[in-house]
């Protein structure tokens, strides 16, 4: 008789979901921004700055962000787990990819609050 290993209900469509999720999150940003950049293009630095300066649009572009992390550790995550075979190398860069993310997460929100 062979054993099933079980490793939980719809496993992966927690992570199928929120690839899907991310990228509609990401696709409508970029929409709106390349929208705006259309209308009223900021044509010098305190054009930028001021339109960065609303808070409003630093909580989408942290929202933008956030979205491209998750979705960037979700792939970079099966990637690993499909390609490195030795559990302690795949843990290893699983590590080094989140201390990554997680820094440029950090330095995304230093830069738009420093505005």
């Amino acid at each position: 008789m062979v054993k099933r290993v079980v490793t939980g209900a719809h496993y992966g469509l927690k992570d199928w979901l929120a690839q899907r999720i991310t990228a509609l999150v990401m696709a409508v940003y970029v929409i709106g921004f390349v929208a705006m950049l259309l209308i009223c293009p900021p044509r010098q630095y305190e054009g930028w700055h001021a339109l960065f300066r609303n808070q409003l649009m630093r909580i989408a572009t942290v929202v933008f962000f956030i979205s491209l992390f998750w979705h960037a550790w979700i792939g970079m995550r099966d990637i690993l787990m499909d390609y490195i075979k030795p559990t302690g190398v795949r843990f290893g860069l699983e590590i080094a990819v989140v201390l990554v993310l997680a820094g440029y997460a950090v330095w995304v929100v230093q830069i738009l609050w420093s505005l």
